[in-house]
């Protein structure tokens, strides 16, 4: 192992440790928290209605009486070992590394696309940033945010082995998402009309029109690019797509270089170039659903009956899709309305371009706690949906302890090496020293900003999105803001007062999101929602809810852990 990940590893398990102190002494008598007389509570719970589980109840439970076998659960009131935090963060690693540098290739490919636009001239560029910050806002984060409800179905029903489950619930997302483009369709055919009503420069509108009118297709291939990441992630299948994506990726180069140069196609080039890189990741990646791995990866197809199963689970898909939307856009949209503001401070070209940098950077450091928030939220919901709480409660704990070593290491470098950073973007010598001015400050707030992203990543693990996106509101809008603007505007603080507001929301966002993962979360709780969420959804699968269906369905193994024949067998209906 790498001297890194060697010292990675002492400070996880020391925060780990920690964290499991704390949440021991708190539980004790609390009865928010939950700690019942536990084989009472496993033994009589339909969570654990499986033969082979109820035959060895005791032996489920303790990994103390089965050595240190990595599929059993343990005791609440152990401490884990060393042995068992180490494989925890091997296992969380193992997915979280491949993400990240999936992350970073898709950072990569927009630092391209922004390139090539500046190649064309400052008019182009201007236009193209307008478009893309325009296309983030209403279609992006929208689509990734949806998206995202598909966490905790999907990594709770690969836990379960409900493959049904898990492939209905990709198509249920595909359609929810075709549905969510028409609007936003036809907000980007409007962008030139919308912005010149705000006010902006009409040379610059038209141009963010064509590459915003060139980006249209983008919608309906995220519509699949989206849901089949999470799907794929929820199914622990992470390096595959680092490698669709480096593919993909390889190729952005000598397509912007074809269509923009080549061809003298421009800005419009530029945004096709964009749409076919995606298009590549997408084909890459279904193919390796259907072709390389279909054996491996659970695939099912439910449009039989003319795709009546799809339709009617759209609800309960909506119910955790559209505050996974909010939780993830509130703060997407908070770091856009900080560049608004940049432009009305003094010097607002000197603000705006700092802004820019700092945002950049942001996205750039953002690749790993994002990454570490979408694996913890894989593997709580595999566990929890595979009915081991502790081990779904070990997970959270490993990982958050991974993000506050992570949010430590972006606090000393950028601290260290602000005004240096700074010059890799700009000769600007007053740009230069306003960012430098501002790392530290935005260090500290990736110090609340990765466990807070990681927090997330538990929330929507254990389905409680809804959660997270009130926190988020809270934060950095009735936090944030106020302070941002207060600061900036009214106590003259300038540029370093809007990134003192960020700090504070993201204070507030850390604390809040940490209570609610570390203190009020009960995890044998947990695991029963996660059983009956699959057993629920199931239910819409096997006639519609019917009561017949369903008793006739879990004899087969379909709705409860089975064991036997009952699952494997399905695995083979794949593509």
């Amino acid at each position: 192992m790498p001297p890194f990940l060697h010292s990675l590893s002492f400070l996880s398990h020391t925060l780990c440790l920690t964290l499991f102190q704390f949440l021991e002494r708190s539980s004790i008598g609390s009865k928010s928290i939950g700690v019942y007389p536990t084989t009472l509570l496993f033994s009589s719970s339909p969570l654990f209605d499986s033969p082979h589980l109820l035959q060895k109840p005791h032996t489920y439970l303790s990994s103390t009486t089965m050595g240190d076998n990595k599929d059993q659960d343990f005791f609440s009131h152990k401490f884990p070992t060393t042995s068992q935090v180490l494989e925890e963060m091997k296992e969380l690693w193992g997915m979280a590394l491949p993400i990240t540098a999936m992350n970073l290739l898709v950072f990569v490919r927009a630092v391209v696309s922004v390139l090539f636009l500046g190649r064309l001239g400052s008019l182009e560029l201007a236009g193209g940033a307008l478009s893309i910050g325009f296309t983030n806002i209403t279609g992006y984060s929208v689509l990734v945010g949806l998206a995202a409800g598909l966490e905790p179905v999907c990594s709770q029903a690969y836990g379960s082995k409900n493959w049904d489950l898990l492939s209905l619930s990709l198509q249920r997302m595909v359609l929810i998402l075709l549905i969510a483009i028409i609007p936003i369709s036809l907000l980007w055919l409007n962008l030139e009309k919308i912005m010149l009503f705000m006010g902006q420069d009409s040379a610059i509108t038209e141009m963010a029109s064509i590459y915003c009118f060139y980006s249209l297709p983008d919608l309906l291939t995220n519509t699949l690019l989206q849901p089949l990441r999470v799907f794929l992630r929820s199914q622990k299948v992470t390096k595959p797509m680092m490698y669709c994506s480096l593919v993909a990726v390889i190729f952005h180069v000598p397509l912007n270089y074809l269509l923009v140069v080549e061809m003298g196609l421009g800005v419009p080039g530029v945004a096709m170039a964009s749409v076919l890189t995606n298009l590549n990741m997408v084909v890459l990646m279904a193919g390796y659903v259907c072709v390389w791995r279909k054996k491996e990866v659970v695939m099912r197809w439910c449009w039989s009956d003319g795709g009546g199963v799809v339709w009617f689970g759209l609800g309960q898909l909506m119910k955790l899709a559209v505050p996974s939307c909010f939780m993830i856009c509130l703060e997407w949209w908070w770091y856009e309305i900080v560049t608004v503001m940049a432009g009305y401070l003094p010097s607002p070209t000197l603000a705006v371009a700092a802004t820019g940098i700092l945002i950049q950077t942001t996205s750039m450091m953002y690749t790993v706690p994002m990454a570490l928030a979408g694996c913890v939220s894989a593997r709580v919901g595999n566990e929890l949906g595979a009915g081991k709480p502790y081990k779904a409660k070990l997970a959270a704990m490993v990982a958050l302890g991974c993000a506050f070593v992570i949010g430590f290491i972006n606090v000393t470098w950028t601290v260290i090496l602000g005004h240096k950073w700074a010059g890799l973007f700009t000769n600007d010598e007053p740009v230069k020293a306003l960012v430098a001015s501002v790392m530290p400050i935005m260090g500290v707030c990736e110090l609340g900003n990765c466990p807070q992203t990681t927090g997330c990543g538990i929330l929507r693990g254990t389905a409680r999105p809804v959660i997270g996106a009130h926190i988020n509101l809270g934060s950095f809008y009735f936090v944030g803001t106020p302070v941002a603007v207060g600061l900036a505007f009214w106590f003259k603080v300038g540029f370093s007062g809007l990134w003192f507001g960020l700090l504070s929301a993201q204070v507030a966002c850390a604390i809040s999101i940490l209570y609610v993962a570390l203190v009020r979360t009960d995890w044998e709780a947990e695991a029963l929602k996660a059983e009956k969420l699959t057993r629920v959804e199931m239910g819409s699968l096997n006639g519609l809810g019917s009561k017949d269906n369903e008793k006739e369905e879990e004899s087969k193994g379909l709705l409860v852990n089975g064991n036997g024949n009952g699952n494997g067998n399905n695995k083979d209906e794949i593509c």
